[in-house]
């Protein structure tokens, strides 16, 4: 499987009211790719992201797909974004 991160998205009016100041947000950076082997979370991959697509990796490397009816045009992948409220990053997962 491969997982790229296609977009990231920030909400600084968000950010401004409600998170608290931090010094280090995500590392992944727009076009980084990963490989996922046997549907394990890749080396350097975000945990949390992970624990977002991991339902929808194990279930690609399984060999199913087509999730919600044709909601991708290629049934075996996904489009999913990370569970970060501020900074979303949004990441295509395909079967290679």
């Amino acid at each position: 499987m491969r997982i790229t991160a296609m977009r990231q998205t920030v909400y600084e009016d968000l950010m401004a009211r409600y998170e608290n100041p931090i010094e280090h947000t995500c590392d992944i950076k727009v076009g980084q790719s990963f490989i996922s082997v046997g549907a394990q979370c890749p080396e350097g991959f975000c945990e949390s992201a992970w624990e977002t697509m991991r339902p929808f990796v194990e279930a690609l490397a399984r060999g199913e797909g087509n999730f919600y009816d044709g909601w991708m045009q290629n049934p075996h992948s996904a489009m999913l974004s990370c569970n970060d409220g501020f900074r979303p990053v949004s990441f295509y997962v395909e079967v290679l």
